[in-house]
């Protein structure tokens, strides 16, 4: 998921998709403890999303408290 369909989200939608995604990565590192995953780039695919939500829900919460 991009920064710029990110952006188009509500400030809610971005924190359920936070929530869902840290739990995914959550078990997606219990799939890599157990050596039942295969890829790890999903791990890294997903912090990534986190990292991006994080980051444009930060942006929407300045922009907000500045108006």
């Amino acid at each position: 998921m991009k920064a710029k369909e990110l952006r188009e989200q509500s400030e809610s939608q971005l924190q359920v998709l936070v929530k869902e995604s840290k739990e995914k990565l959550n078990k997606l590192r219990f799939s890599l403890a157990n050596r039942q995953l295969k890829d790890y780039s999903d791990v890294k695919k997903t912090k990534k999303i986190i990292a991006r939500a994080k980051s444009v829900l930060k942006e929407k919460t300045t922009q907000s408290s500045r108006e």
